[in-house]
């Protein structure tokens, strides 16, 4: 992408990034040799700039290929924009900074100014010195060219000239023949990111550009409220009213409900004139300039507005002119609009009227013979009839987040300008998979390889077209380079597949499991005289990842498996334990979410030993570059098409409509290798199916045909008409399918409620709202892989500080019980005390259950020891979820996976969130990492028989050996003379479990009282990790209780804290007793994660933590703010911590 607007940052991609971003430039006509030593140059000079945080934007929209998680080291720095070589023919940092008085006095700052100054900056630039440039051109090509003198025939002092067509040897057409020739000429000389640079300010502003929206100048109005404020592109209402200071932070108290007013109203946003369009009229042999005079180099014969993503029901309009209506916040939507321009009397003023949402459904909801529902079929939350509108689900609220239900151009939009041969790519398929395989079916893994590419352009493909690709590997050497086979042209798009051996590429491996090898791979639209007419460009990689659910083998039977169907993971022909979570949106407003954010998010989810995130569905579909995040860090995106807790209709429009967005979202997102999985929606046969049948049995087969209608008839050919490489189920949590039949649609025929006794199927989800079932595992379901589970606790008071006033600061506030949305009002009633007031009841419960009830005499001390107590249960619950699930892996049930329920916050609220919004981890996270060791010891016990058993799980793919011991305790930290382990030799089987000890508690005790004693356990163990040959040392340990620490005779441990600064480590030491739950906590100000949190020492343990710092605000003063506590500080009123 070279966008006349961003010249400068045109010059930036050409030298730090890998390749120019996802081109199509429409005008690119350089070939796959010149491409590949352009890659060269490019990396050479990767490391040379530095930029502004403008800047930075523009380039990571432009640059698809440099990898999102170095896009954050961008910095501030201005001072250099250019490395200046000594001795140099052509100094482009010099012309920039120092130009000759003949030129304009403009620098590299000047571009980054408005829109209209750079473009004015170019235009002026082009008019003075092209001749100067192709001069210069000469100097660095060591070639003869010749190129005509810019005439000046326009009458407005911001016109760009015609540039003549150069005459370079073997490039013909437009000024883009300076690009190819200046790449290819300067490959070994010393100028070579100069002649990078000179290509991208030629290529400014000819025919054939792409403006970007966001260049422009916006306005936010609504005249019914009379408000008119400046706006940004990509945003949304609230955004830009907030920023004008029409309203406050949205997050702040209880402004979701304070400012519905925003929802509830229609918002336009309105651009300045248009620079740069040009078009010839189909009856006019005369270029005719609508604005800016004539183009330079070639006549426009197109023009076309791509919008990536509006939220949500909009009327376009250009020269006061409709342009067309939308109805779908994640299609990607195109129109042509030269006709338009061509009749424009007036400078071109693009408008888009963004509708209500929430009354525009409403009114559709009451439309006559408009399809209903049984009662409580349709799960509201907030905001009614959101299964009406292809909008982000939770806009409308959800028990964990706010109703906003906001509207704007939440993703990017482009003016694209073509000539008669040119093209435009606007989407792109690459679909990576094994000769043979099919969709949910593991495939051959001694199979070639098989690439399939398709193309979907703006512009007449040439006939005869051929594709071609290049294959380069992370060092831009290239691996294959190739002609497609199979090439079809079909419906506005150009497709063709190649094969590539297995020995020639390495596979992609989630983290964990082996090293994320990316490749970059070009494919080339060729006509028959062998110029290239455009490309694209995808990093890919090259892995199987399979969900099966095929019906259990006699193989795994005489193992000891369950009958029944399989529900698990391969990838590349391995079985995995899949431990991860539940991704929600970020945030309520998706143009606010940064690639630095998710990184930091994503980094946060490694670090905790997950391998795969569920994205959610019913919120939005995730944008490419959390996707490169994923690619890069090996995270495994199992995603969702957005349709969740609640049946939709299934008129012939409605369907269209999601066939259109479902085709769109799949070749979008197919080439990146952590796409793990397609599911229909959430939900939708564990709960919705089931509620029509206790609501109303007898139209049970009615809307399971519906169902069916929607999620197998019309999704199922999208999907797999696109893909090879992916799995799909309609629904997340069902009992998986009974046949699976390429050969006959719908493909599936699902098992629904048909089950065999005995038999396992599928996956399970599990809330229980009663505590005191919390810990008792025969309440835990038992299936195949557990997607959700959870259960919801406070932020810390460092983040409601962020949102509440000082008055609120306590635990049953009102503030904080209307934001607590589980559970719902289930309409949009603001005074929801009652339904609040049960989720803050349970949580309440539970605390008092399990744990030591805080009783602070300073009101925010006991708000802040609340909230940790809530935190407490929630880790100490799911912790005991995941050792279950993962003992299942080697029971008959042959778990393979747990997905807790949920990641993130979306605001600052309670939730089942294991990290805060502002990225403040919870004790969750911290135990969640814990548990997900690869070789966990873990005790099991019924309360009921006192039978207590130990075990050793294992998610290696390989046996492993060692020693486990268990030892009985009293909580000042004497040991006991009770039964235990002492190093006891154990060999556990790859994803497997073996149990090391058991025992009858009520026996094993004798006198001793179970409030008086604890049994501390480890396991020391040696094994290899996946696609590892080095024999790796495996250590874990973990305590046991045989009553309720609310029970619990704790004692004070007496913790101390000391800080390193040097080193730049805590170390905390138990000196006087057994420490549970060992916290340390820093101040508001900077967000840290340390190497462990919430464990338990025994006496005389110590343990020393380093830290990883994502934020400070406070310049490091964070450090000596840091304090320790155990749960016995719950029990002390006024205590003051260690620090």
């Amino acid at each position: 992408m070279l966008f006349s607007q961003y010249a400068a940052a045109a010059a930036f991609l050409a030298i730090a990034a890998p390749v120019i971003a996802q081109s199509p430039s429409p005008t690119q006509t350089v070939n796959s040799s010149q491409s590949s030593a352009f890659r060269s140059v490019l990396s050479t000079y990767s490391a040379s700039f530095k930029a502004s945080p403008q800047f930075s934007n523009i380039v990571i929209n432009l640059a698809l290929n440099v990898p999102a998680s170095a896009q954050s080291s961008i910095t501030s720095d201005t001072a250099s924009l250019l490395p200046v070589p000594t001795g140099s023919a052509f100094n482009l940092y010099s012309f920039a900074t120092d130009p000759p008085t003949t030129f304009p006095q403009i620098g590299w700052e000047s571009y980054l100014s408005t829109a209209t100054e750079l473009r004015s900056s170019i235009d002026n630039l082009r008019t003075s010195a092209v001749l100067a440039l192709a001069t210069s051109a000469q100097s660095v090509l060591g070639t003869s060219a010749s190129i005509a003198a810019p005439s000046s025939s326009s009458s407005s002092a911001a016109a760009a000239p015609a540039l003549a067509a150069p005459t370079f040897p073997g490039f013909t057409g437009s000024a883009m023949g300076v690009v190819a020739g200046a790449v290819e000429g300067s490959i070994n000389m010393y100028l070579k990111p100069y002649a990078c640079a000179l290509a991208a300010i030629l290529v400014a502003g000819v025919s054939g550009t792409v403006l970007d929206l966001s260049t422009l100048t916006w306005t936010l109005s609504d005249p019914g409220n009379n408000v008119s404020v400046p706006a940004k592109f990509p945003s949304q209402a609230h955004l830009d009213l907030y920023a004008a200071g029409v309203i406050t932070d949205p997050y702040l108290g209880l402004n979701d409900f304070d400012e519905r007013w925003v929802a509830e109203s229609n918002w336009t946003y309105t651009s300045n004139a248009l620079p740069g369009l040009y078009v010839r009229p189909p009856d006019d042999t005369d270029q005719q300039a609508i604005l800016n005079g004539p183009p330079s180099g070639g006549d426009a014969n197109a023009i076309w507005l791509v919008f990536q993503g509006l939220d949500t029901f909009t009327t376009i309009s250009l020269c006061n002119q409709t342009v067309a209506s939308t109805n779908n916040q994640f299609r990607q939507f195109f129109f042509e609009v030269s006709d338009i321009l061509t009749s424009c009397t007036s400078d071109p003023v693009l408008s888009i009227n963004f509708g209500s949402a929430v009354n525009i459904v409403n009114e559709i909801a009451a439309q006559p013979g408009q399809e209903t529902w049984p009662y409580g079929v349709e799960l509201s939350y907030e905001f009614p009839n959101r299964q009406f509108m292809r909008k982000e689900q939770s806009d409308f609220g959800w028990d964990w987040g706010p109703a906003f239900a906001p509207a704007g151009p939440w993703q990017t939009g482009y003016m694209v300008q073509l000539t008669q041969s040119e093209l435009y790519v606007r989407n792109a398929l690459v679909d990576i998979y094994k000769q043979g395989q099919l969709n949910n079916i593991p495939p051959d893994q001694s199979q070639p390889w098989v690439v399939n590419a398709s193309l979907d352009v703006l512009g007449d493909l040439p006939d005869g077209a051929s594709l071609t690709y290049l294959l380069t590997d992370a060092q831009n050497k290239t691996v294959v380079e190739s002609a497609m086979s199979n090439v079809n042209v079909s419906n506005g798009a150009i497709s063709g597949s190649a094969t590539v051996q297995p020995n020639t590429v390495d596979c992609w491996w989630p983290t964990g499991f082996g090293p994320q090898t990316l490749y970059n791979m070009t494919i080339y639209v060729v006509d028959t005289d062998g110029n290239t007419v455009t490309s694209a460009q995808r990093r890919v990689g090259f892995r199987t990842i399979v969900l099966n659910e095929g019906v259990i083998t006699q193989d795994q039977l005489d193992a000891g498996i369950a009958p029944g169907n399989n529900w698990h993971f391969e990838v590349n022909g391995y079985e995995f334990y899949a431990k991860g979570s539940n991704f929600i949106p970020p945030d309520a407003f998706w143009p606010r979410v940064t690639v630095e954010k998710m990184q930091n998010l994503f980094q946060d989810v490694v670090d905790a030993r997950q391998n795969m995130l569920r994205v959610w569905s019913s919120g939005a579909y995730s944008p490419d570059f959390i996707y490169d995040l994923a690619d890069e860090m090996g995270i495994l995106l199992w995603s969702e098409f957005e349709f969740g807790d609640t049946l939709y209709p299934v008129d012939a429009d409605f369907l269209a409509n999601v066939a259109d967005e479902v085709n769109y979202q799949v070749r979008r997102v197919n080439y990146h290798p952590s796409l793990a999985f397609w599911a229909g929606g959430n939900e939708l046969e564990n709960l919705e199916l089931q509620l029509v049948n206790r609501s109303a049995e007898d139209q049970y087969e009615r809307y399971k045909n519906e169902y069916q209608l929607l999620f197998l008839d019309t999704i199922v050919p999208q999907v797999f008409g696109n893909t090879r490489s992916i799995s799909y189920a309609p629904s997340s949590t069902s009992n998986g399918y009974i046949s699976l039949d390429h050969n006959t649609p719908p493909y599936f025929i699902e098992r629904y409620e048909n089950l065999d006794e005995g038999s396992i199927y599928g996956e399970t989800d599990y809330y229980n709202y009663d505590p005191t079932v919390a810990f008792d595992f025969a309440s835990y379901p038992v299936g195949r892989f557990s997607n959700e589970f959870g259960y919801h606790s406070m932020p810390s008071i460092q983040s409601w500080q962020e949102v509440l006033d000082p008055s609120q600061w306590y635990f049953n506030s009102s503030v904080i019980t209307l934001r607590n949305h589980h559970y719902p009002p289930g309409d949009t009633n603001t005074t929801n005390y009652y339904n609040g007031s049960l989720g803050l009841g349970e949580m309440t419960r539970a605390v008092e259950e399990w744990y030591p009830t805080p009783n602070k005499s300073d009101s925010v001390a006991n708000f802040s020891a609340w909230c940790h107590a809530t935190q407490v249960f929630q880790a100490d619950y799911y912790t005991n979820q995941i050792q279950f699930y993962r003992r299942g892996s080697g029971l008959p049930q042959r778990t393979l996976g747990s997905l807790y329920w949920q990641l993130e916050d979306i605001w600052q609220a309670p939730t089942w969130a294991s990290i805060e919004y502002n990225g403040r981890w919870k004790l969750l996270h911290y135990r969640g990492k814990d548990a997900y060791n690869n070789i966990i010891v873990a005790p099991y016990f019924n309360s009921t028989t006192g039978l207590l058993e130990v075990y050793v799980t294992s998610d290696l793919w390989s046996e492993a050996t060692g020693t486990a011991s268990a030892t009985w305790y009293d909580w000042s930290g004497n040991q006991l003379d009770l039964p235990g382990l002492e190093a006891q030799p154990f060999t556990v089987g790859a994803l497997n479990t073996t149990r090391v000890y058991s025992t009858i508690t009520n026996t094993t005790l004798g006198i001793n009282n179970p409030d008086d004693v604890v049994m501390s356990m480890s396991v020391n163990a040696t094994g290899k990790l996946p696609n590892n040959d080095t024999t790796t040392n495996f250590s874990h340990s973990n305590w046991f209780h045989a009553s309720a620490l609310s029970n619990a005779n704790l004692v004070d441990p007496g913790l101390t804290l000391e800080y390193d600064s040097e080193a730049q480590t805590f170390t905390v030491c138990a000196t006087q007793g057994v420490a549970s739950w060992v916290w340390l906590d820093y101040p508001a100000g900077a967000i840290v994660s340390f190497d462990d949190n919430g464990f338990w020492l025994g006496k005389g343990q110590s343990r020393t933590l380093g830290y990883n710092v994502k934020s400070d605000n406070t310049t490091g003063a964070w450090a000596n703010g840091v304090t320790v506590q155990s749960l016995w500080n719950q029990t002390q009123p006024d205590l003051l911590l260690p620090q």
